[in-house]
């Protein structure tokens, strides 16, 4: 155990160093949120799971913990941001004849993993463990372990008995002798819950009625866990109300362990809905007793959803903003190119603040004909603009830019189409290749009218062509790719550039900060993967 604290240390030592004053452009944690998470990714390293993770908020950051504990062979569930009241706790196992000795080790595992999200302790919750066939035999008191490290070695020594089923007889056993005070029960108390989970294969060869009836009746909170051929109407005698809370049924033990997660759940009480991922906030999420309330970095604004955060304040601006897509749809894009076109409309469309007054979108595709998808307006919340994008189908033929233009001017950007006076109109025209009609003219109306006009080429795309289309200056207009792959990279891009110069906003540090989390997680899973060959080795000195 020395040795394991020791490196507990250095580990810590690491995640502290990565999270150093200057290494990331976020809103400052605080000295709580700083040590839950030192907590959280300490608590593995003594035999208990994590619970949240560093760098990002909400479930990204939640999502981020759980694969660098799996990158350390930990169980990334609830863990010790997630308080347990007070607990003297009961397993009741059967180990009957019935039960094969491999079937025996899967509920040991099943009895680790509910173990592990306990806060164990003298003050805290204590656990015993009875193990019954046809006679009971009290593997450990709740007194005998005051560790989390000594339970789980005591469990590992549980061998089964391998006889008859006398589960009333394991019950009565558990009220009268198991929650003594010499066993190391506590008095009731509304403070010390009182719980014994009953883990059986089969039908008992004794009542369990009478005696279960009695052990609710004392206090005793009551979990009946059913697997394979086990008696159903056995399990709702012994469980307490509400049944469908209290009773579970497995159909074989190699399936068992998945019901920790309940226990996990079941014995959480004071539960940090931001720590543990619980919520849809989108950057940041600030706990209150039982619930939470959304926030962003600095330099954005919270969206009118509560959830959400905008790049600019407003979505493209402060100002009302009318943004048509104009997407060329033609054969040589092919299929699979334009599903991650789909996605970069779409993510362009989450920086947008989408209403009424502010943001609002249209989209056009083109190919040897111009196609409305559907025009400003129409939708006015994100969720309903993304999933008219997802369910855009593609076109195919040919590639007629000149003529998309010319819908744009004369269709698109009128009050008839959804376009609001007053508003600033942006058109982003996205192709990849050599426009089969002549483009100049319409290009050049669209900048004379006012539009904002940016364009995007992938491919085979003519740069002449792009420069002609977009707006000045050139250079911070128009964006070219080989490869439709990246063309995430230039949907970055474009959030930065689409936002209007009197209120820039977060764009340049939204851009900042996306690269300097890429940067900074390879760096960690670099140092993570030698963290754990490094416990590999220890634990082979150790065992």
């Amino acid at each position: 155990m020395r040795a394991l604290r020791g490196t507990s240390l250095v580990f810590c030592g690491l995640l502290l160093l990565l999270q150093a004053p200057g290494t990331l452009s976020l809103a400052p944690q605080s000295r709580d949120e700083r040590g839950q998470c030192w907590q959280a990714l300490l608590w593995p390293l003594r035999l208990g799971p994590p619970s949240e993770a560093l760098l990002l908020s909400g479930k990204h950051r939640h999502e981020l913990c759980m694969a660098d504990a799996s990158k350390l062979g930990l169980n990334p569930d609830q863990g010790t941001l997630c308080r347990t009241r007070p607990t003297d706790l009961v397993f009741v196992v059967d180990s009957s004849r019935s039960v094969r000795p491999v079937e025996f080790e899967k509920v040991k595992v099943f009895l680790s993993q509910v173990i592990e999200s306990l806060d164990v302790g003298p003050n805290a919750t204590r656990v015993g463990v009875v193990n019954y066939a046809s006679a009971v035999k009290q593997e450990f008191p709740l007194r005998a372990h005051g560790s989390k490290a000594a339970l789980l070695q005591a469990v590992r020594r549980i061998q089964p008995l391998s006889t008859g089923t006398m589960t009333g007889l394991a019950i009565q056993f558990a009220i009268t002798k198991a929650f003594s005070d010499a066993d190391g029960g506590r008095p009731s108390s509304p403070h010390i819950s009182k719980v014994v989970i009953v883990v059986t294969d089969g039908r008992p060869q004794d009542s369990v009625r009478d005696v279960s009836a009695r052990a609710r009746a004392s206090g005793v909170e009551l979990f009946a866990i059913g697997v394979g051929r086990v008696d159903k109407a056995t399990l709702r005698q012994i469980a307490s109300e509400p049944q469908e809370e209290h009773v579970d049924y497995v159909e074989s033990y190699s399936v068992i362990e998945k019901l920790s997660k309940k226990f996990q759940e079941a014995f959480c009480v004071v539960s940090d809905l931001c720590a543990t991922g619980d919520h849809d906030c989108e950057q940041l999420c600030v706990s209150s007793p039982g619930s939470y309330t959304c926030a962003c970095r600095e330099g954005f604004t919270l969206n009118s959803d509560g959830r959400t955060c905008n790049v600019c304040s407003g979505g493209v601006g402060s100002s009302a903003t009318d943004l048509v897509f104009l997407i060329d749809g033609s054969k040589s894009v092919r299929p699979e190119n334009f599903e991650l076109v789909k996605k970069f409309i779409n993510q362009i469309v989450d920086t947008l603040d989408v209403s009424d007054k502010l943001a609002q979108v249209g989209l056009v595709q083109y190919s040897s004909s111009v196609r409305q998808e559907f025009p400003l307006g129409r939708f006015h919340t994100k969720k309903d603009i993304k999933a008219a994008v997802r369910d855009m189908s593609y076109m195919e033929k040919g590639t007629m830019t000149g003529a998309a233009l010319k819908y744009l001017i004369d269709n698109s950007f009128t009050v008839s189409s959804g376009a609001r006076p007053g508003a600033q109109k942006v058109g982003i025209v996205f192709t990849d290749g050599r426009s089969q009609d002549y483009i100049n003219d319409a290009a050049r109306k669209a900048k004379d009218l006012g539009f904002r006009m940016f364009a995007v080429g992938v491919g085979n795309a003519v740069e002449d062509e792009l420069r002609e289309i977009a707006s000045e200056p050139v250079a911070e207009h128009y964006f070219y790719s080989a490869d439709f792959k990246t063309i995430n990279q230039i949907g970055k891009k474009l959030q930065k550039k689409i936002c209007v110069e009197e209120d820039p906003c977060a764009c340049e540090s939204i851009v900042k900060f996306q690269t300097q989390v890429e940067g900074l997680l390879q760096a960690l899973t670099r140092k993570l993967e030698a963290v754990s060959k490094r416990l590999t080795i220890l634990e082979n000195r150790i065992i």
